[in-house]
């Protein structure tokens, strides 16, 4: 264990904010949800990245409580296109040892997509060498809220019991694409200590080489959870 305040071995623990999907789309002359598709097939490269890196739980931002207020029919393609990579996906990850867990709240997502988000959980629950959370119609605050209104007392470890997946470590590092320097609504209670990285690549764009940079910025910082140095 690495002492508090000493630089740090490479982290096991990521979170992403995938974020440029639409931008990269612009950029090249193409409908948003191909910039979407191309986002999803980087990924899918990622997850295996993570694994060949040594990452054993990497959570990435998939849909927001807020992108519902985007235009109807790139929610409904996004919804469509989450379905069909669900399925499409969901055996190769569990080839990889991949275990999945969707976080977020359920309500006003259909039937067939909530039925295809439990398959793909029970599909690969046994898995271990990599825990891949997918924050899908996730919202910080709203994660707070609802652990909230069930909180009945007990400190900071029975409120973290009350969040969507307590089974979730903090992620030592957060990474953010395309150039913006903000968490948007994303993993507001666990990112509480988390060192930031952002990165000037649209998420269409991001690749290994990237991954390890961040690894390696991420080692070269001192956390020190709010102890002097």
């Amino acid at each position: 264990m690495t002492d508090q305040g000493a630089s740090q071995a490479s982290a096991t623990r990521v979170a992403i904010i995938m974020d440029g999907n639409g931008r990269w789309a612009a950029d090249h002359g193409l409908p948003v949800l191909e910039g979407h598709r191309r986002g999803a097939k980087t990924m899918k490269q990622t997850v295996k990245d993570a694994v060949a890196v040594g990452i054993r739980e990497l959570t990435v931002y998939a849909f927001s409580t807020e992108n519902w207020s985007r235009p109807d029919d790139e929610v409904s393609g996004l919804m469509e296109m989450f379905g069909e990579l669900i399925t499409s996906e969901t055996p190769e990850l569990d080839e990889q040892g991949v275990r999945m867990r969707f976080v977020g709240r359920r309500e006003g997502v259909s039937e067939r997509l909530q039925g295809q988000m439990d398959w793909a959980e029970a599909a690969t629950a046994g898995n271990e060498r990599l825990a891949l959370f997918v924050a899908f119609n996730y919202g910080g605050r709203a994660e707070i809220l609802d652990a909230a209104a069930r909180y009945e007392g007990g400190g900071e470890e029975a409120f973290s019991q009350l969040l969507y997946s307590p089974e979730m470590s903090d992620p030592e590092l957060v990474i953010r694409t395309s150039g913006e320097e903000r968490l948007s609504n994303f993993l507001l209670w666990q990112s509480a200590y988390s060192e930031l990285y952002f990165s000037d690549l649209l998420w269409p764009d991001f690749n290994r080489a990237e991954l390890e940079a961040a690894l390696q910025e991420y080692a070269t910082r001192a956390r020190r959870f709010g102890a002097r140095g």
